[in-house]
């Protein structure tokens, strides 16, 4: 079974779905409302420019783990 890999166009949502272990590192980058009505419909890419964070290297970092 391949690795689902996480991408700027998936939900803050959806990745906590398919690997809920990267709650401790969004909280860490300030992401704080993991679970809020925001998270929903934004996406990593979306957060990420919101948090002032380079979008790539963010989806990286996630995909490691």
């Amino acid at each position: 079974m391949s690795e689902s890999k996480l991408k700027k166009e998936t939900t803050i949502a959806e990745a906590l779905k398919l690997k809920p272990q990267i709650a401790p590192i969004l909280m860490s980058k300030g992401m704080h409302c993991l679970g809020c009505v925001i998270a929903h419909g934004e996406t990593i890419g979306q957060a990420a420019e919101v948090h002032g964070l380079d979008a790539d290297e963010l989806i990286k970092e996630l995909n490691e783990v």
